[in-house]
């Protein structure tokens, strides 16, 4: 109950925020253009009123998940960041493949299962984006030199990054 009420609290901040900034939009009412202030005006007016709703009408106080959980929740959140970061430099289907290995794994573990579906994702997925969605900027794979490497994984350290 009280995290409902904090984060309705917050949100009804970021809300009225939102508005305010949406506010500041000069447009010109004489040629009709009030469309690039009306749409926000609009979303945050509907975050305002979902935040009071959840101010004044919170669920029961939730059940939190245990401790391992939470591990395994932070370790699925370094895995997809590496793998934003390793896109670019590798291509998509060798990030891919670990990634999804990764996230299978920790799913069901078993190596040889989360292995597959780690194969199959990557090149199911990129069958799908490149030729069936017509994403023609996918690329398959690249060998990076190892200065393009840390410079994309540099990005994740502290202080060395861009």
């Amino acid at each position: 109950m009280a995290s409902d009420r904090i984060f309705g609290l917050v949100a009804l901040i970021t809300a009225v925020a939102y508005i305010a900034a949406a506010t500041q939009i000069q447009t010109n009412l004489f040629s009709g253009e009030y469309l690039p202030k009306l749409f926000p005006l609009l979303i945050g007016g509907v975050a305002a009123i979902c935040s009071l709703f959840m101010l004044f009408k919170p669920d029961p106080e939730p059940d939190w998940p245990a401790a391992g959980s939470w591990i395994s929740m932070g370790v699925a959140v370094i895995v997809l960041a590496i793998y934003a970061v390793l896109l670019k430099p590798l291509g998509f289907i060798l990030p891919t493949i670990f990634a999804a290995g990764i996230l299978s794994y920790q799913i069901s573990p078993n190596a040889r299962n989360a292995a597959l579906s780690g194969v199959g994702l990557s090149l199911g997925l990129f069958v799908l984006f490149k030729f069936a969605l017509g994403l023609g900027n996918i690329v398959a794979y690249r060998i990076p030199t190892p200065a393009k490497l840390w410079d994309a994984i540099s990005i994740l350290i502290p202080f060395v990054g861009h």
